[in-house]
């Protein structure tokens, strides 16, 4: 008798990070800002939306406090506890919301040159609005930051679900 392995919910597909450090601001300022998306592959299986993010919460790529580390066996993400993030605190959000959160994010301080635009229009704004739905992480309570966080001045995280495309992406929007 042979036992079935559970089939994974999510697959880390690749992590693409666009480092505003790496276009030309002219004059402006690039604020030390950067993008990181976590690419996943959801399973065939039909989950309803907060499983998926129960799933993305339990897996091992979660757990990266972008400050340079990489992703750690430890129980922390972000800038908070690990244990401190449900699924119940992303908040559902429109495309127009999403795209704005991080297009007012990225021009905080003035325009970014049109290569960086395009960059963002296509891997960014794009999977944002093709997306079935997208989540929003909401406000954690203080207590929630874990041992040497805040770190970022600055800090969105979307959770992006595109069904069609069986594909879950993070996005994970701040400054050094």
């Amino acid at each position: 008798m042979t036992t079935m392995e559970p089939v994974p919910t999510l697959v880390h597909l690749d992590s693409p990070f666009i480092n505003f450090r790496d276009f030309d601001f002219g004059e402006g300022s690039h604020g030390y800002r950067w993008i990181d998306a976590k690419r996943f592959q959801l399973s065939s299986e039909a989950l309803d939306d907060r499983e998926v993010l129960a799933a993305l919460i339990a897996h091992p790529q979660f757990r990266d406090t972008y400050d340079g580390a990489g992703v750690q066996d430890w129980p922390r993400h972000g800038q908070w506890w690990l244990d401190r993030i449900l699924p119940d605190v992303y908040d559902t959000v429109d495309a127009e919301t999403a795209v704005d959160v991080v297009h007012s994010w990225a021009n905080q301080h003035g325009g970014v040159p049109e290569s960086l635009a395009s960059r963002l229009r296509e891997e960014i704004y794009t999977p944002i609005r093709k997306a079935t739905s997208r989540y929003l992480l909401g406000q954690l309570p203080e207590d929630a930051f874990h041992d040497y966080g805040p770190i970022h001045i600055d800090y969105h995280e979307l959770a992006l679900i595109d069904r069609p495309a069986a594909t879950l992406t993070l996005l994970v929007a701040a400054d050094d």
